[in-house]
């Protein structure tokens, strides 16, 4: 991470509003890169703590409310996959991934355990906060349909998905789904019968360009369509458009 201070033309406004005042976890045992990103955040509207070890930080993760996580891969004591693995019994909270050599398969393992995005520790502080913006926007818009009232659900056949209250229900058994599995499934839903592209899908989900070898879609899908039962091969849900995307069947649209 770099230490620089952004150009003006590369300055991010402040958080405001339902933004203001996030409560931020950093897992990570370099100190110094704790202390950066706590000094680049704090006057973008972040409150920044720090946790050095593995255990450390899943215990501050699973009993204080934090509203964000960032999480290094090694850590002391135990390392980040597990405290992912041992978070996501119990919480939803977004966790933006580490990974010192930014590899692929660092990658793969800490989406398919639950983590909500990645970031290569060579990043720039403009790119971690885009990131960060990305995962926490949910936790804005949640507070925004508790004011204005829930949205109705969403009914796909047996599924039912809500956006208020952010809980999606396959006939009668709800789903423990991570938050970039629900609003995965929410955009498939809104969209339900027509194609989403994995373009149109990342940038909704995560607010990042496409890049043709970044496959975190396609694994969240893998994993979102597990817990729906699916089999990609005969789908009930969730189909694969050759060279397009994805898109949830919508019944109604099926032949009898």
């Amino acid at each position: 991470m770099s230490s620089s201070k952004p150009s003006a033309s590369e300055r991010i406004a402040p958080i405001s509003g339902a933004y203001a005042k996030i409560r931020l976890l950093v897992i990570d045992d370099d100190r110094k890169l704790c202390r950066l990103i706590k000094d680049y955040l704090e006057p973008m509207g972040y409150a920044v703590e720090s946790a050095h070890t593995g255990p450390e930080g899943l215990e501050r993760a699973a009993n204080e409310p934090f509203q964000a996580i960032i999480l290094d891969v090694m850590l002391p004591g135990m390392d980040g996959f597990e405290v992912l693995k041992q978070l996501r019994r119990t919480s939803d909270v977004p966790v933006l991934m580490l990974t010192a050599r930014g590899e692929e398969a660092d990658r793969i393992v800490g989406l398919e355990i639950g983590a909500d995005d990645y970031l290569p520790k060579t990043f720039s502080t403009r790119e971690l906060l885009a990131r960060l913006r990305a995962v926490t926007r949910r936790t804005a818009r949640a507070a925004a349909l508790g004011e204005a009232g829930d949205e109705p659900e969403i009914v796909v056949g047996a599924l039912r998905v809500n956006p208020g209250s952010r809980v999606a229900v396959l006939g009668d058994q709800p789903l423990v789904l991570t938050p970039v599995e629900f609003d995965l499934l929410e955009s498939l839903a809104r969209a339900r019968g027509r194609v989403k592209s994995r373009e149109q899908l990342l940038d909704e989900i995560t607010q990042r360009n496409y890049d043709v070898y970044d496959r975190s879609i396609d694994v969240h899908i893998s994993s979102l369509r597990k817990k729906l039962g699916d089999d990609p091969k005969v789908p009930r849900f969730i189909k694969t458009v050759r060279s397009a995307g994805y898109l949830l069947i919508n019944p109604d649209l099926e032949p009898g």
